[in-house]
């Protein structure tokens, strides 16, 4: 029973984070499932965006402006892992990896430390943690469930005009797309560029929500957003099969992982064993559909006389 009403106690919390990381696991989702691209620039880009917003906000500028501003910094980041990738021809797993070291001094530049703080009764923010349970406009729950369903109002519109789908059908097959005359080098990069804005919008946010910015506060972020990605598509991908709704599941998908995470914890899980405990969930929900091909192999039906049709 106690360990319920903790577990109870600590939902408004996971819910806010689950909410906040919903935007960069849609960012993930954009790359991963709609470009098939492996992008590990969100590492670095989710610190830029945190980074960016503390800067901007520390310095009198305007909340929505300083939250624009970190977007801009993401589809940077993005850019020149697009370009490293299309223009260089190097693998994007390693323009990614390229970027994400770069932006690590990068952020360490445009913070003049590893980490920067940010009071909220100093400072006027969009969201904190001390406001998880207040009933009023300014509860994260509130704040970042109404931008996460503009932005997939967005996204659904977008994907839907003739770039968005190009950027569809360049994921689906390249080939098929350069005879219909797509320019899938730039649609890549848009890809690319579009994803890690997101995921620095996320970082923007979680930054006001904890109350600070760190180098290292996207450090593995991208196993957070495939975690996302795979519980969503694992629990809503047979009933959700319009593409915001989709995108949706993705969001459904990080609050569902940060409830585990909080019980996980709340049961007596040693806490510096989660990353190793999201790589392990990772992993195996990766691995089901190729165990579904390999069962489905195995006991595929022979014909008569047990020979196999060549």
């Amino acid at each position: 029973m106690q360990i319920f009403e903790q577990l109870l106690s600590a939902l408004p919390g996971s819910v806010s984070q689950g909410l906040i990381w919903g935007i960069m696991a849609i960012g993930v989702y954009i790359t991963y499932r709609i470009l098939d691209v492996a992008d590990l620039t969100v590492d670095g880009s989710f610190a830029t965006g945190g980074a960016v917003a503390v800067i901007l906000i520390l310095n009198g500028c305007n909340l929505w402006l300083a939250m624009l501003v970190a977007f801009v910094a993401g589809l940077v980041a993005g850019a020149i892992t697009g370009l490293l990738h299309t223009f260089m021809g190097i693998p994007p797993i390693l323009a990614g990896i390229l970027t994400q070291l770069s932006l690590y001094s990068i952020n360490l530049k445009i913070m003049g430390k590893a980490n920067q703080s940010i009071n909220v009764n100093n400072t006027d923010l969009l969201v904190s943690l001390r406001w998880v349970k207040e009933f009023a406009f300014h509860n994260p729950i509130i704040t970042v469930g109404i931008v996460l369903i503009v932005l997939i109002a967005i996204l659904y519109w977008f994907f839907g005009t003739e770039m968005g789908c190009s950027i569809r059908a360049t994921g689906i097959n390249q080939s098929m797309s350069r005879a219909q005359g797509i320019n899938t080098s730039f649609n890549k990069v848009l890809g690319i560029m579009l994803s890690n804005g997101l995921v620095a919008f996320s970082g923007a946010f979680l930054a006001q929500y904890q109350g600070f910015a760190d180098v290292k506060m996207g450090q593995g972020s991208i196993v957070i957003g495939l975690a996302a990605v795979i519980i969503g598509e694992a629990l809503f991908g047979k009933i959700f099969k319009n593409f915001a709704l989709r995108l949706l599941s993705v969001a459904f998908g990080s609050i569902i992982y940060y409830i585990v995470i909080q019980a996980v914890i709340i049961l007596g899980f040693d806490a510096n064993l989660l990353k190793l405990l999201s790589a392990v969930i990772v992993a195996i929900f990766l691995a089901i559909p190729y165990w579904k091909r390999q069962y489905a192999q195995k006991h595929m039906r022979k014909p008569k006389g047990g020979k196999t049709n060549a």
